[in-house]
């Protein structure tokens, strides 16, 4: 992996990471399809050289944050794991709204312990867009938990741009984590902010959203001619543009294959051509 860093919470990671969100079962539920396979992935991705590792007690649930507690730990000390709260799981596996300052605190505490660990990094507040919880009592209790020593740094997820300026007023805010890929920008203004404030931006969906496959960048006609050109993958093309868009751009894609793994870290080698880059700053336009 190139040696190229971002600081995260005061701690530089390489701009390559990963995502822990394939590594459960089908629908991010239950148990993986092969635990072992899983295990070697996340060694390997330590391995290799990731140092940032995003996760979530919701992701199985439970399941990712056990799977990354029995591969890794006890954690390298350079190691930055974050994790989100703001979300839970029913017993089919549903998504649900874990809002309310009580629940945030719980899914803290759930993340402490599957994961092992006496402080989480970094913690990701996921804000849900219908909640009717206020921002400012969500992180008055992020900073209250902080203070607490259970959370490292406090972030924000799934937030608009009005959110996140009132967050800031509040607490540090470590980094943001919104959907934005090559033919997805909405949330440009925010990116764009956080550009300006120098804070972490770690796109999620970054190949498309993970749970539409009509909604993929490999089917960008600008995507596939610059992957073909260039001899790269369609998914190494977007990742590679979302690390051209700015130098704090933070990238976690997950896999439980070994070798799209490979593929994945590779992209902190590759460099877009003006060509490329002008194709690709054209799809959403």
């Amino acid at each position: 992996m190139a040696n190229d860093s971002v600081l995260l919470a005061g701690r530089p990671v390489h701009r390559v990471g990963f995502g822990a969100m394939q590594l459960p079962g089908a629908g991010v539920f239950g148990p993986p399809k092969d635990r072992d396979a899983a295990i070697a992935v996340l060694r390997r991705a330590i391995e290799a050289g990731v140092d940032h590792i995003d996760t979530a007690q919701f992701y199985g649930p439970d399941v990712a944050n056990q799977l990354i507690r029995e591969a890794l730990h006890p954690y390298a000390s350079e190691l930055v794991i974050v994790s989100k709260v703001g979300a839970s799981r029913d017993e089919k596996g549903q998504w649900l709204g874990a809002q309310r300052p009580e629940e945030l605190r719980a899914g803290v505490e759930a993340n402490l312990r599957t994961l092992e660990l006496d402080q989480v990094p970094v913690v990701n507040l996921r804000r849900h867009p219908d909640t009717e919880v206020a921002l400012a009592e969500q992180v008055d209790a992020m900073v209250s938990m902080q203070r607490e020593g259970l959370i490292g740094a406090i972030g924000l997820s799934n937030v608009t741009l009005e959110e996140y300026l009132l967050a800031k007023e509040r607490c540090e805010v470590a980094c943001v984590q919104n959907a934005y890929n090559v033919m997805s920008r909405d949330g440009h203004d925010l990116f764009e902010r956080c550009r300006e404030d120098e804070v972490a931006f770690v796109p999620f969906f970054p190949l498309g959203s993970a749970f539409a496959r009509e909604a993929s960048v490999h089917d960008v006609a600008a995507v596939r001619e610059a992957a073909t050109r260039l001899g790269i993958t369609t998914a190494q093309v977007a990742l590679a543009w979302l690390l051209a868009q700015a130098p704090l751009v933070l990238l976690i894609p997950g896999t439980s294959s070994l070798g799209h793994l490979e593929e994945n870290l590779a992209v902190a080698d590759v460099v877009l051509d003006d060509a490329a880059l002008a194709g690709l700053n054209n799809v959403a336009a």
